[in-house]
């Protein structure tokens, strides 16, 4: 078999995928070791059922919660496999073997904390530990989903729910996570649970914060009867790609074209500032998008056709200048 040589941008962009990978799940494992698990909260996921494991077991016993996560992580990446196939598997086993990996590492290490301080990290504020590591965790999570990989655990039932019922993942997640959450009132007091659902929630908001495939940017539709100049103006100033529209008014019934773009959301000022300096009266509309791929944002910069490029925008460049 011939193996074809990786380029240097595909060996680079392997190596930013492991490492986000990597501190995904060491941010996801660092809330739990540090701030969740040592103060006796519950929680979702793999790590709950760890949590509820040394709750039924007694106190004493932190390393149930460790041996758990390995077991489930691993019981569930097999059934992965078996139903989702092995495109699933490789995209999953960095994070089945990575998050129990570092939940170790983090746990020694709160261990020599709690030795040296006396305590758990926050333990005289739950609150903030609460906050801290729901928003370390989430966070975490999202990375990981944010570069396409997985963690593994309970993120696999959904994946298959999906697939063979056509359930919605987040909502066959949120039922996992808030089953597990609330079967701990078993072994946990009311208030550890209580503290739960607020982790649960303040998880899925860091997680959909961070976890978006691509950048935040803004699209923004102008309607001007200056399309040109700004079109040309977004080309050469802003170096971001331009779309024109074809259109008609909604009073007058005249045809109008108008021009949509993509910028980042600190461009947005600078390009209003344009438009309604070369036409008071333009439509100008802004509004948010999470996926962005293509030329002016995914390439280096966008090629300006043969045409833009030996026509310079003497009276743009004009404006400027004053």
């Amino acid at each position: 078999m011939k193996f074809e040589k990786l380029t240097r941008a595909q060996v680079y962009r392997m190596i930013v995928y492991l490492l986000l990978v990597g501190a995904g799940n060491a941010c996801a494992a660092a809330a739990s070791a540090f701030f969740i698990v040592p103060n006796d909260f519950v929680m979702g996921g793999v790590t709950g059922l760890g949590i509820l494991v040394r709750n039924l077991v007694g106190e004493g016993y932190e390393w149930v919660v460790e041996c758990t996560v390995y077991v489930a992580n691993i019981a569930l990446f097999l059934l992965g496999a078996f139903l989702l196939g092995k495109k699933f598997a490789l995209a999953t086993l960095a994070g089945t073997l990575l998050y129990p990996l570092f939940l170790s590492l983090f746990t020694w290490l709160n261990g020599l904390y709690m030795e040296q301080a006396g305590h758990a990290v926050a333990a005289d504020d739950p609150m903030l530990a609460v906050v801290f590591g729901a928003l370390l965790f989430g966070a975490g999570l999202g990375l990981v989903v944010r570069v396409g990989a997985s963690t593994g655990g309970t993120d696999i039932p959904p994946l298959i729910l999906q697939k063979y019922f056509g359930i919605p993942i987040s909502l066959s997640l949120w039922a996992i996570d808030g089953v597990i959450v609330l079967v701990q009132l078993v072994a946990a007091p009311l208030d550890a649970v209580l503290y739960g659902i607020v982790i649960t929630i303040l998880c899925s908001v860091a997680f959909e914060i961070v976890s978006p495939i691509g950048s935040r940017r803004a699209q923004v539709l102008i309607v001007s009867r200056e399309y040109e100049r700004i079109r040309r103006t977004i080309l050469h100033e802003l170096n971001r790609g331009a779309t024109i529209l074809y259109g008609e008014t909604g009073y007058l019934r005249e045809d109008c074209r108008m021009v949509m773009t993509v910028v980042s959301q600190r461009e947005v000022v600078r390009l209003k500032n344009v438009v309604q300096r070369m036409d008071p009266e333009a439509f100008f509309t802004v509004s948010s998008v999470s996926e962005v791929r293509g030329r002016g944002f995914t390439s280096a910069q966008v090629p300006l056709p043969p045409a833009d490029r030996a026509e310079a925008p003497q009276e743009d460049r004009q404006e400027k200048q004053q």
